[in-house]
């Protein structure tokens, strides 16, 4: 059986959340860096890891990891790579993507087109032939420099595991699906709790936690560009994960997901989305602003990315929004509210600091994630024994 190093990218300042996943899945964890995790596994762990894993962006096997200051150097480290345990003769092989940080190589299209070439140097030698049909299936490489360690691998997943297949319509500033799942991780939500999103957007938030209560495998429904590589991982192996997803689901969870959004065309599109990853009928949209959130519940949770002025002509409304959210906040009984948002004064406007915070950088944009912890509820007799 080939194990493999499967090196697992993900949101930076979220790789506990992650690699408490991958630890769920019954895996062993090698090495945890900044923005990724790698661990070991075999060709199922692939399958599984695509399909199950709700806060990683995508899956690479490691083929390589070198030192190289020179081009040379690049050229002969990736041609020591055994690519023919990779690669049949026809597979399409290309760099999709080559990243340099603090290093002397760093022109990305440079490294691409040399990697190239000696990925051809070691499949012509061991092949003895000198030009290739890559008719075949698709085996995208992806490349990383880090201070001259190089780090070559191959992407399992093809589309980033943030597009779950069921957001075709987003709002102005949507969270990635990853991202909202890592997020609702780190919360104490539970699906027996309530949950409401007050800028819903295009759902995110309550699709990723009517989803995890019911138990929906995020790559459920949806293509893996290793699903081809027939040299690699056996069909059967697809079809035998997602049944194991599917026998996992429960969609009749007793649930209370709520998510308002002040434009109906919005809340419209949230629904779709709802519907498209299979979760509306456990959850309640509804055109509203947020001044209108009540509950008569206790211990419920307020999980949202409000506005936070990206453009300027927006920043001189921040005071007065996130007072009014504070002001709702405040008048929730034992709640917690958490959010994520670029909006630095967003305690001092909700009148209270946090009891968590944690920075995070959503894409290139340093956000924090507030959590205001409300009062737990009292344990159940059955949780007591």
């Amino acid at each position: 059986m080939q194990i493999y190093r499967l090196v697992v990218p993900c949101h930076f300042g979220l790789e506990a959340v992650l690699k408490r996943e991958i630890y769920d899945l019954g895996y062993e964890i090698e090495q945890v860096e900044d923005g990724r995790v790698t661990f070991l596994g075999d060709a199922e762990a692939i399958c599984r890891a695509n399909i199950f894993l709700r806060t990683a962006e995508r899956v690479l096997i490691l083929a390589g990891r070198f030192h190289a200051t020179t081009f040379e150097e690049l050229f002969q480290g990736v041609k020591q790579i055994p690519w023919e345990s990779y690669l049949p003769e026809n597979g399409r092989f290309w760099v999709k993507k080559a990243s340099s940080i603090k290093s002397k190589l760093f022109s990305s299209s440079d490294i691409q087109s040399i990697a190239k070439k000696a990925m051809v140097e070691r499949m012509k030698a061991h092949y003895g032939k000198d030009w290739f049909t890559e008719d075949g299936a698709p085996y995208p490489v992806r490349i990383f420099l880090l201070k001259d360690e190089v780090m070559v691998t191959l992407d399992t997943s093809g589309d980033s595991l943030h597009k779950r297949g069921y957001r075709t319509m987003t709002s102005k500033a949507p969270l990635t699906e990853t991202l909202a799942a890592a997020l609702l991780m780190l919360t104490p939500w539970r699906a027996d709790r309530i949950l409401v999103d007050p800028f819903c957007g295009s759902g995110t938030f309550p699709i990723e936690a009517a989803m995890m209560a019911a138990n929906i495998a995020p790559g459920i429904n949806r293509a893996f560009t290793a699903e081809q590589w027939t040299n690699i991982i056996d069909r059967q192996l697809w079809v035998d994960c997602v049944e194991e997803a599917q026998e996992m689901v429960n969609r009749e969870v007793d649930v209370d997901i709520q998510g308002y959004d002040i434009d109906g065309d919005v809340v419209h599109a949230a629904r779709e989305n709802a519907k498209r990853a299979g979760v509306d009928h456990l959850i309640h949209f509804q055109q509203r602003p947020v001044a209108n959130l009540r509950h008569p519940k206790k211990y419920g949770f307020i999980v949202t990315n409000p506005p936070y002025g990206e453009r300027l002509e927006d920043k001189a409304n921040l005071p007065d929004l996130y007072r009014e959210i504070g002001q709702v906040y405040g008048a929730l009984e034992d709640w917690s509210l958490c959010m994520i948002t670029g909006y630095e004064e967003a305690e001092r406007y909700i009148g209270r600091k946090a009891d968590k915070n944690r920075k995070i950088y959503n894409g290139m944009l340093k956000t924090y994630f507030y959590q205001f912890m409300g009062a737990k509820p009292p344990k159940r007799r059955s949780e007591e024994r």
